[in-house]
């Protein structure tokens, strides 16, 4: 593994790995490539116990140092913004906001942690609730830490004696050496048990301990008393606070991991630390002496009840699957729709796992062929056995030789409205995720043949919704691409990117020279109307929708960078160059680095179509785009301009030498667009293209663009279109609003704002979507207040906005257009964890829409 970069697919997840060669702990000289090689070998062990937990970190980027000079470390909480998308993730609150924690539930997340050296993962005694809510504690935790003149000798010890005292409450407890200086032990709780509760029961326990041996044992954290004696910290099971995973690595000199251990090891008067390697070897011979309380602590027992089939099949500790510890199962309350999932399963033959929520289980079928496209044709389903809550969101590889071995990953999954349930029909009209491969769709399950387990069914699509509308056609189901075919097998970056051809098989003869392709081209109208420039649009798609479209089109993929700026389209008529934006406005006196001479576009007339780009380090920046936005004075754009100049980034052309160009494949657009701008000047460029979409959104992740857009290299120009032939693919969610009211700040703000409201268009008026208060900097403030005074109003012009929001609410008259970054839409429409991006003075109110 060592050497150069390598792009990897890991249980059909693509990551790079990079400085494999990085020595991490220089004392030992381990490597990058070794600490990688440990994690995604320990990993299906791992997961066990951490599955479910947000994962607290600490990085050593730099490496661990020597004992003499220790190398920097930082902890890391919320997931850095250049994590892959399919990192599993979810937000806890904070003083300054929440923070998105990762959830290490498969290998390639828990390789994706150790890309990025975070070689210590530390998890609460919790887990997070199938509805994203802190649980109740399963486990509880005692850390035996000794002090000065101690060590694992007396940590033994202690861990005898509180063994025999949790043997009596029924806690069997399980062992672990820290890897850092003493030894943990970890016993099941019985269900219901808060953190406060398992808390107070590990105090009380330790000062029972102290009780009875005073010479070796404290429950105090004062450092002054603690020579020769263990601490047994109990503090640990508090929900706010973490213990090192079992099988992590150490951040320490040597690489040692905290293992699990036998109690038959602890009496072993050599007991020491283990190094990973170590670990490794012994988990071949003795498996983990952890795995009875894999997953849901308390392990697998269980004989009757919903989940008793599921759990009978299954080994915590052998799979990644989530493995309940208990058969029973817990319904929904009648608040909110119930869920449904719909799994990929590359296990021995490829089938799709489709599963209802109902009574607090996923009622599951396998569906070979998966969701049938036309209500013209069924399709097979095959009933399995139910399977609990927590599997709507697993995703990972479970081994080879285990029950259903190969690699899951979630093809969609949303929320469902139930017509009709009875033991041989199920009417039901799902939902899936914006974006997503489903979208909303009407289907029906009909048994054929067989009860329960095994019986057989056809998954049928209806052919009117349940308002007895006529249903569309949907999406061909096409298997997602493996890490064991050819295009997984790709590695380094000469592999998977390379600029698109555009001579290679689109429809269009090869032969055809640019001259005869304009020659077939009709003249275009000159100089455009403004009809003839608005600009064709995206479609807004998920990853999934994206790959699978681009194999629909049956030509090889086309994606292209998303670049973070602002649109324009470009009209060159031969001397001079005119800048407009999407709605209509001219914006050519900003952007004199574009606009102000000859662009070396031709001596002919030209339209292009591309984005404004501002670079911070190389990168686009909307921020530092932003400072030139708003300039009007020709002073202080020429003045601004020398400190932030801008890229014009071409991806497409509307008319060259005269001829509408609109009509032809953009394959044969991009042609014309490169010969055309072959002599431009530096300010004008032309990206490459990606004949991958995953090596597009990879490059996309790495460079912290906005994403991607993929394109039908066969599709024509459809001006003022959004097109079905154009799917933009986010990486961070933005969203377009419209300003329509200011709250007062207060402290460092008072003189400012503290926050803004904001609506999006819909049917009933300008529909409220919440306060954006975070983003701002202090110029920013101070300019969007000068901007907004001129704007007050008497009226207020939001529909829906609660009365506690509305409460000394300054009204502006809703004229300005925004952009935010978000979490997420509530089921109410109002966004979630809003951050202001900057004006959208490109934008008019009526062009703001919610985006799916």
């Amino acid at each position: 593994m060592a050497g150069e970069d390598q792009l990897v697919s890991i249980g059909g997840r693509r990551l790079r790995l990079t400085n494999l060669d990085k020595v991490l702990y220089p004392e030992t000289g381990t490597t990058k490539a070794e600490v990688i090689d440990y994690y995604s070998r320990i990993a299906t062990t791992m997961i066990p116990h951490v599955v479910g937990r947000p994962v607290t970190r600490k990085r050593w980027p730099d490496g661990v140092g020597t004992e003499e000079h220790p190398g920097q470390f930082f902890f890391a909480k919320d997931l850095e913004p250049g994590a892959p998308a399919w990192v599993h993730r979810l937000p806890i609150p904070h003083s300054g906001g929440p923070k998105d924690y990762p959830l290490a539930g498969d290998v390639p997340t828990i390789v994706y942690l150790a890309q990025v050296a975070s070689l210590e993962l530390h998890v609460p005694q919790w887990r997070f609730t199938p509805s994203g809510e802190r649980g109740d504690a399963d486990r509880l935790v005692l850390d035996l830490d000794p002090g000065p003149g101690a060590g694992l000798a007396e940590c033994a010890e202690v861990a005898r004696w509180a063994r025999e005292i949790l043997g009596h409450m029924g806690l069997e407890p399980y062992p672990v050496t820290s890897g850092s200086k003493g030894i943990q032990l970890y016993s099941a709780l019985p269900p219901g048990q808060s953190s406060e509760q398992a808390s107070a029961i590990a105090h009380e326990l330790a000062r029972a301990i102290e009780a009875d041996h005073p010479d070796l044992v404290v429950s105090s954290m004062k450092k002054s008393i603690r020579g020769g004696r263990v601490l047994i910290d109990w503090s640990q099971n508090n929900g706010a606070k973490t213990t090192i995973a079992p099988y992590s690595m150490r951040g320490r000199p040597h690489p040692t991991v905290a293992v699990p251990r036998t109690w038959e090891e602890l009496d072993d008067p050599g007991l020491r630390h283990l190094w990973f390697d170590e670990v490794l070897e012994r988990l071949e011979g003795i498996g983990d002496p952890l795995s009875p309380l894999g997953f849901h602590a308390g392990g697998r027992s269980a004989d009757e009840g919903p989940l008793s089939t599921y759990i009978a099949k299954r080994t915590a500790g052998r799979t990644p699957e989530p493995v309940p510890s208990h058969p029973g199962a817990e319904a929904r309350g009648p608040d909110e729709l119930p869920i449904f999932v719909i799994q990929e399963h590359h296990a021995t033959a490829l089938h799709w796992d489709f599963r209802l929520e109902r009574d607090g289980v996923l009622v599951s079928w396998a569906v070979p062929r998966g969701v049938p496209h036309s209500y013209k044709r069924n399709n097979l389903a095959i009933q399995t056995e139910d399977h609990p809550m927590e599997y709507a969101t697993f995703e990972g590889t479970i081994p080879r030789g285990e029950y259903g071995g190969g690699t899951v990953t979630i093809w969609d999954d949303g929320r469902y409205a139930l017509e009709k349930w009875r033991d041989d029909e199920v009417i039901f009209t799902a939902e899936g995720r914006p974006g997503g491969p489903l979208g909303r769709v009407r289907l029906a399950l009909l048994r054929t043949q067989g009860e329960g387990e095994k019986s057989q069914w056809l998954l049928h699509r209806m052919k009117a919704d349940a308002e007895g509308r006529p249903q569309p056609d949907g999406m061909v189901v096409e298997p997602s691409p493996q890490a064991d075919e050819p295009r997984g097998r790709r590695t380094g970056a000469s592999a998977s990117r390379r600029p698109h051809s555009t001579s290679d098989s689109h429809g269009i003869s090869p032969e055809a020279t640019i001259d005869q392709l304009l020659e077939a081209a009709p003249v275009a109208s000159w100089p455009p109307a403004a009809a003839d420039l608005r600009p064709m649009l995206s479609t807004t798609a998920s990853p999934d929708r994206a790959r699978s479209d681009a194999r629909q089109w049956g030509a090889p993929a086309w994606a292209e960078a998303k670049w973070d700026g602002i649109r324009a389209l470009g009209v060159w008529d031969g001397t001079a160059m005119r800048l407009w934006a999407r709605s209509g406005n001219e914006s050519t006196a900003k952007y004199p680095e574009i606009a102000g001479g000859d662009t070396g576009l031709g001596d002919e007339p030209c339209v292009v179509d591309g984005e404004l780009v501002a670079l911070d380090g190389g990168r686009p920046s909307f921020a530092l785009l932003q400072t030139r936005m708003n300039l009007v004075g020709p002073g202080d754009v020429a003045r601004v301009a020398k400190r932030t100049p801008v890229h014009y980034y071409l991806f497409d052309v509307l008319v060259a030498r005269g001829r509408d160009v609109t009509g032809l494949p953009l394959a044969e657009r991009r042609r014309i667009l490169e010969d055309l701008a072959s002599r431009a000047i530096p300010a004008i460029v032309v990206p490459p293209v990606f004949d991958d979409v995953d090596a597009a959104l990879d490059a996309s992740r790495r460079f912290d663009l906005e994403g991607i857009v993929v394109k039908d290299p066969r599709s024509t120009y459809r001006r003022g279109i959004r097109s079905e032939s154009s799917l933009k693919v986010k990486l961070t969610r933005t969203q377009e609003v419209v300003i329509a009211g200011i709250r007062p700040g207060q402290g460092g703000r008072a003189s400012t704002f503290g926050s803004l409201l904001v609506g999006i268009p819909g049917p009933e008026g300008l529909q409220y979507a919440g306060r954006v208060g975070t983003g701002f900097s202090d110029a920013t403030l101070r300019s969007l207040q000068k901007q907004l005074a001129p704007l007050g109003t008497d009226v207020n012009p939001l529909v829906g906005v609660p009365a506690l929001d509305a409460r000394d609410v300054l009204w502006v008259r809703p004229e300005l257009v925004a952009e935010v970054e978000f979490g997420e839409f509530t089921p109410s429409g109002i966004l979630r964890h809003p951050r202001w991006r900057g004006l959208r003075p490109d934008k008019s109110p009526g062009e703001v829409a919610r985006e799916s």
